[in-house]
């Protein structure tokens, strides 16, 4: 089988940014599920050149001819035109990121013009429904690897908190609460003070903490957060990020050998087993009650994350995840 991969490089087709999840995640998986893979890295398009892009696009699938061409948009970077020609030859595919609240802005104008459409989000199935598209796949994000046969009674913890992710006005404020009540966070990514991390380094954060935490991007109706600054009250009325959703961080932690405190998003019981494979905090004084519980007990602690990390490494990789989009392809092919 021959698998076009239209991905970006690095993250956000910026390379200071460093490797994308497309490298680290996307293509590796689908590299191991056929030989016969042939990437196009469209980096260099961006943000002037899109023009070109559709053309040289275009020549290098009918180059290769394959059987699938896989898609993960981003914004505009393909045009219609372009997405109606290859569908016309070719099987395509893109991978919806933001269903639960990108769907009525971005995804109905798109998906009918894909021969398939992934979404990360199953409240967004009648949606599509409703706009007439039939082959919707469901899936969800994942662990772009894995850390194999840990020795858990071995691990030297480096931090008692670790946070990994963007900063954002939220997250900040929750950190600043944390450290109020005598709570110190590290925090790693941009914006932060430690910065930016590679792939690799994170993946070692997340086995030498002995808590993960894992903080919502969305929106939040903390009314203590709320009127905290004139920018949340802005952020609040503007942002369209008023949906939780599941996160490739949910993933990625337990699969590296981390413990996993993350805050509660609908339907992620459908994934992990709440209070056995990951914990969950819903409010501020949950979130500090839970941290002090588990930095305590270590024996719960550590329960939750062997029986998280076992889960994760068995079913929640990009491997198995596009195994099994790729069986459902097969036999509707």
């Amino acid at each position: 089988m021959k698998i076009v991969p239209i991905l970006l490089r690095y993250d956000y087709g910026v390379k200071t940014r460093g490797d994308s999840l497309e490298y680290k995640g996307f293509y590796p998986a689908l590299k191991k599920i056929t030989d016969e893979i042939y990437p196009f890295w469209y980096d260099k398009y961006l943000p002037e050149n899109k023009e070109k892009l559709q053309g040289d696009v275009i020549e290098f699938i009918d180059h290769i001819k394959p059987d699938i061409v896989f898609f993960i948009l981003m914004r505009d970077e393909f045009s219609f035109e372009t997405f109606d020609y290859l569908n016309n030859k070719y099987i395509t595919i893109n991978w919806f990121c933001d269903d639960h609240w990108r769907f009525d802005i971005f995804t109905k104008y798109y998906a009918p013009h894909f021969t398939y459409a992934i979404t990360t989000d199953k409240f967004s199935l009648d949606k599509y429904k409703k706009i007439g598209y039939k082959n919707v796949i469901l899936s969800q994000w994942a662990s772009f690897g894995l850390t194999e046969n840990i020795d858990f009674d071995k691990v030297k913890y480096k931090y008692d908190i670790s946070f990994v992710g963007g900063v954002s006005g939220y997250r900040k404020w929750i950190i600043d609460q944390l450290k109020k009540k005598g709570i110190k966070v590290e925090c790693f990514g941009y914006g932060w003070e430690n910065g930016r991390v590679t792939f690799e380094e994170m993946t070692n954060i997340f086995k030498t903490s002995k808590i993960n935490l894992n903080i919502s991007n969305s929106i939040n109706y903390d009314i203590r957060y709320v009127f905290s600054s004139l920018r949340s009250i802005k952020g609040l009325l503007k942002s369209k990020k008023r949906i939780e959703q599941v996160k490739a961080r949910n993933f990625e932690i337990p699969a590296f050998g981390g413990f996993q405190l993350t805050n509660y998003v609908s339907s992620l019981e459908d994934y992990f087993k709440i209070g056995e494979e990951v914990a969950t905090y819903t409010t501020l004084e949950d979130l500090i009650l839970q941290i002090k519980y588990y930095l305590r007990d270590e024996s719960s602690r550590k329960r939750i994350m062997i029986n998280g990390y076992n889960r994760a490494i068995n079913n929640h990789t990009y491997l198995h995840r596009l195994r099994k989009i790729i069986e459902k392809l097969s036999v509707n092919l």
